[in-house]
């Protein structure tokens, strides 16, 4: 496992022996770098679909802004005054084929461009089974408890413009995800991630070309009753170059999420009152409290005490 100043690495080819691994990084730090994954999102399919991306950027402004919200925030995001250097594009559900179908022709998307784009969708969203299967059945959730087949897969590709002169500014502000999991394939030259610990120190998440972040959001800690850690993390700039990534954000199911039975006792009461993901990413919005904070808007009364 690894130490304060290093993110832990998890081979997904190395299960079951790498469970408690698993669950260590996911308590400790919130994260961790996948590896050996490739025989489900294969190396080939990344940098296809990296060009995608960057292809999808440099069309025009009005053609971007038909990318419109499904839930608020979903859909373009332009540069604004607090995020001045960052532009995204995104989708509300990567597992739909019909969302996907509608971002691209909102797009103009070519028939290569759409092909990569399902071919990607549809790896990720395995990816996410996968893990997170891994990480109930080491919890000890049932089989027929998980139930995150058909949970929304949010999707949002970044474009950070970094210049000379924003060099030391940040590119986007600290923050936890909102939802379950996160799946990050960030950019394979240019760093500027960094991923709160335990102690409160930021640590770079250097690049890694041919491996995955992995982040685990506000919706996993109500989840597990408090049992996994939402990471803080937050985009720096370092260098004057552009910064492009791709963020894959399995939400939550749409109906109520609460502490799983598994994981309450008479040792570990119920933390949390029942919510959904919807009402939980409002109230985020509503209050401004992005960096996890709003959890403590669901604690139940007997976890105040």
């Amino acid at each position: 496992m690894a130490d304060q100043c290093t993110i832990p690495v998890i081979d997904l080819l190395d299960f079951p022996n790498q469970s408690s691994n698993l669950i260590t990084a996911s308590e400790e730090w919130g994260c961790f770098r996948l590896i050996n994954y490739h025989h489900i999102l294969p190396s080939t399919l990344m940098s296809d679909m990296k060009d995608v991306v960057r292809s999808l950027f440099d069309l025009p402004v009005e053609i971007k802004r038909q990318n419109v919200d499904v839930i608020a925030g979903s859909g373009y995001m332009a540069p604004t005054v607090k995020n001045p250097l960052y532009e995204a594009l995104g989708l509300y559900d990567m597992a739909n084929c019909a969302d996907v179908d509608k971002f691209c022709s909102h797009l103009d998307a070519s028939p290569h461009q759409r092909e990569t784009i399902l071919r990607y969708a549809k790896a990720v969203h395995e990816l996410f089974m996968s893990i997170g299967k891994k990480l109930a059945e080491r919890l000890g959730v049932k089989g027929e408890n998980i139930g995150i087949e058909n949970w929304p897969c949010q999707f949002r590709i970044n474009k950070y413009h970094f210049t000379p002169e924003s060099v030391g500014s940040p590119g986007v502000q600290i923050h936890t995800d909102s939802g379950f999991l996160t799946i990050l394939q960030d950019d394979e030259g240019v760093g500027g991630l960094e991923v709160m610990n335990k102690s409160g120190e930021f640590i770079p998440v250097d690049p890694w070309p041919n491996t995955l972040l992995v982040n685990l959001g506000d919706m996993a800690t109500v989840w597990s009753n408090g049992r996994l850690c939402n990471v803080k993390h937050r985009v720096q700039c370092k260098e004057a170059k552009i910064r492009v990534s791709i963020a894959s954000f399995l939400l939550g199911p749409r109906e109520t999420v609460e502490p799983i039975p598994e994981l309450v006792d008479d040792d570990h009461p119920k933390r949390y009152v029942p919510t959904t993901y919807e009402d939980y990413r409002k109230m985020r919005l509503s209050t401004k409290l992005q960096a996890g904070e709003a959890l403590a808007l669901l604690h139940t009364q007997s976890s105040d005490k």
